[in-house]
């Protein structure tokens, strides 16, 4: 019997594994003019595993197109940002995933990154699904402290994968992201 769980369990992650991030939609902040958002569009075109960008200067959004089967991280993204001295307002990701059961407080694998769901109900996750990436460096100090609230796992306030990741098989000290749906 334990080894039918144990041939599940890699199954579920090999498929997870598999899962490719497609596009993403990111919000800056802090931008007061064309020149900033040129200089986060500079910066965001320079991370390799970005294929394109469609600036919404109204919105200081950036819709971002990622290349397929190239190493993605998603520090990155926000180190994009930040370096020319902006912030990030707000992080949705669009990954294609393959039956992944998003129940609160999981941690899940997404292709090699880690994903702990602040918010779902169980539901399974087919396709192209986008959720809210609520990390420190992917939200406002107030909005963190609201999405923090939602789960007393200490690996949200860490940003790295701790004892309490442990009921869910992932690699101790990982970087996980925490989301919403």
């Amino acid at each position: 019997m334990n080894k039918i769980f144990l041939v599940l369990g890699v199954l579920f992650f090999a498929v997870a594994s598999q899962a490719q991030f497609t596009n993403a939609s990111l919000q800056a902040s802090g931008l007061t003019c064309s020149m900033c958002s040129k200089a986060v569009k500079v910066a965001l075109e320079d991370v390799d595993f970005v294929e394109k960008i469609q600036v919404d200067i109204k919105n200081q959004q950036y819709n971002l197109t990622f290349k397929k089967d190239v190493p993605f991280d998603i520090d990155d993204l926000s180190k994009a940002v930040i370096d020319p001295g902006f912030s990030v307002a707000a992080l949705k990701l669009t990954p294609d995933v393959q039956s992944l059961k998003a129940a609160k407080d999981a941690h899940v694998l997404i292709g090699d990154q880690y994903f702990h769901f602040l918010n779902g109900t169980g539901q399974q996750l087919s396709g192209s699904t986008t959720f809210r990436v609520v990390d420190k460096s992917f939200v406002s100090a107030k909005d963190f402290k609201k999405f923090s609230a939602a789960s007393k796992l200490d690996c949200v306030q860490m940003g790295k994968t701790a004892l309490c990741c442990a009921k869910d098989n992932v690699v101790a000290g990982a970087r996980v992201y925490h989301v919403i749906i």
